[in-house]
């Protein structure tokens, strides 16, 4: 169709798992996916991304350099999947660039993603929209989540209240109820605490399908020590990050006499206590609940999540988006939105003042 465009989509989470890469076309009245692409980060990029999460010494040159070799691999991907798709760069509208985010403090008002939106156009001569977040937060927003209203345009139902669920380093939630106003904000943490657990105890890089984490018992008291938390009573607009769930977030608390597998299943019933939680006090009349994200590979947490909610999780692919490449293809259409001077952020779930238009644009 002649309104259709070819977007390219690019997410790299909290989980530091590594870069996702979507093409989609747009229409007026539909988003389908072309193609995708993930790129796990190696140990020592993952190692050296998780370093910079903390200030360091030489840490702003370190940082320049990361985002230099994160939009050259990104690059790389889009080139490959290009020559794989036979389609020249002058097809492409727009690259929705997020980068990899290593501060968000939505507090003293800037949230940092490396990437070089600069390389990227260079590297693929195509334009690249970049830099979502800080017009949110300068506006008095949290920067975050952004993704609801990407929720809201493809997952909403008519007949059908629904809740969306990702869980990527930190957990988020979307409640679309028919005829009312949107919902979403963060719930806690995600597959952060208990990638960091698993690499620290059993040199993996996270628990597949949470198969470590079942063989483990809750430790109530610890649990309880958890959820005492302030942010897990903090009313929306919410987000947050690495900023405060870090390993020495978790290393405060006294687990030292207790076996790995027991601290991994309650890091696993934190976030699936945290995400049930949110709905209870915020989604009060729930048809449905569909899971996205990294977290929707684990199957013992996915498991949970149904004994808490009494309810069938569904994975996004039901609704026509795989769950991995929901946030790439999320943030494809905000670099459309914004090319259309159209305003992306969503007031009521960040806490802005108003409407704006997010996002820098790179001419290719």
């Amino acid at each position: 169709m002649k309104n259709e465009k070819l977007i390219f989509g690019v997410m790299s989470g909290t989980s530091l798992d590594g870069i996702d890469v979507v093409l989609i076309k747009i229409g007026n009245k539909n988003i389908k996916l072309i193609d995708f692409a993930h790129k796990p980060y190696s140990n020592k990029l993952a190692n050296a991304l998780l370093l910079i999460q903390k200030p360091i010494h030489n840490d702003l040159e370190l940082s320049i350099e990361l985002g230099l070799l994160h939009a050259q691999t990104t690059a790389s991907m889009i080139n490959t999947m290009l020559k794989k798709l036979n389609i020249y760069p002058k097809k492409v509208c727009c690259i929705g660039y997020h980068g990899q985010t290593i501060r968000h403090q939505p507090s003293k008002k800037f949230s940092v993603q490396i990437g070089n939106a600069h390389m990227l156009a260079e590297k693929t001569n195509i334009a690249v929209v970049a830099d979502f977040r800080n017009r949110d937060i300068v506006a008095g927003g949290q920067g975050a989540p952004l993704v609801p209203s990407f929720h809201q345009k493809v997952f909403s139902s008519r007949t059908k209240n629904r809740v969306i669920i990702n869980v990527g380093g930190i957990s988020n939630l979307t409640y679309l109820k028919i005829g009312d106003k949107l919902i979403g904000f963060d719930c806690g943490p995600g597959n952060l605490l208990l990638d960091y657990w698993v690499q620290k105890n059993k040199n993996k890089n996270y628990d597949d399908k949470g198969k470590w984490a079942s063989t483990g018992n809750i430790i109530p008291n610890l649990l309880i020590e958890f959820m005492k938390e302030p942010f897990f009573q903090k009313k929306p607009p919410k987000s947050t990050g690495r900023d405060l769930f870090n390993s020495c977030w978790l290393e405060k608390f006294d687990h030292k006499k207790e076996s790995p597998e027991d601290v991994q299943r309650t890091l696993l019933e934190l976030t699936a206590i945290s995400i049930k939680l949110a709905i209870v006090r915020y989604c009060n009349e729930v048809d449905e609940i569909f899971i996205c994200g990294g977290g929707s590979k684990n199957i013992f947490l996915k498991n949970r999540l149904e004994q808490l909610t009494t309810q069938k999780i569904n994975n996004t692919e039901e609704l026509g988006i795989p769950s991995q490449s929901v946030e790439a293809v999320a943030f494809g259409w905000l670099a459309n939105e914004r090319l259309n001077n159209i305003p992306n952020n969503s007031p009521e779930i960040t806490g802005s003042s108003g409407k704006r238009i997010l996002g820098i644009t790179h001419p290719a």
